[in-house]
């Protein structure tokens, strides 16, 4: 059994360069009526989100779990972690791409070392959920015409 499922739906209208998404049915409700278009993916945001903008939402705060969680297992408490992720969506073969994600973590700690610092980076590199689904993903695709 699954340790959690979580869905968002968006309903598009127009075409690709001047048409709209909203998400329009979130499990938690917070996303509903984001607006989401080709412009804000690709120039200004102009107060819309991008698929970018939530994939690098998704996973800042996943590596900020993962990290919090392996400092933890050394029996230290952060006092604070900011993480910021930045997905860039760039051309390859002709085609948009999503190319990468890089992390910048910054961690106020007490009672830890550079050592066990940077382990607790690796692991949670290596441990995140969405870092992983990022490196390697079983995408499947359920359509219908209607």
């Amino acid at each position: 059994m699954a340790i959690a499922s979580r869905t968002a739906t968006t309903r598009w209208e127009g075409d690709l360069p001047s048409g709209r998404g909203t998400l329009g049915k979130t499990s938690s409700g917070v996303l509903d009526d984001q607006v989401v278009t080709w412009g804000s993916r690709t120039r200004a945001p102009e107060g819309k989100s991008s698929p970018e903008e939530l994939i690098a939402a998704a996973h800042s705060s996943c590596f900020a779990m993962a990290f919090t969680n392996r400092v933890s297992e050394d029996g230290v408490t952060p006092s604070s972690v900011e993480v910021t992720a930045e997905v860039t969506l760039d051309e390859v073969g002709g085609e948009p791409t999503i190319v990468s994600s890089a992390i910048s973590l910054r961690a106020r700690i007490e009672g830890i070392d550079e050592d066990a610092f940077r382990a607790a980076v690796d692991d949670a590199a290596a441990g995140c959920p969405v870092s992983r689904l990022l490196a390697a993903a079983d995408i499947t695709v359920d359509a219908e015409l209607v």
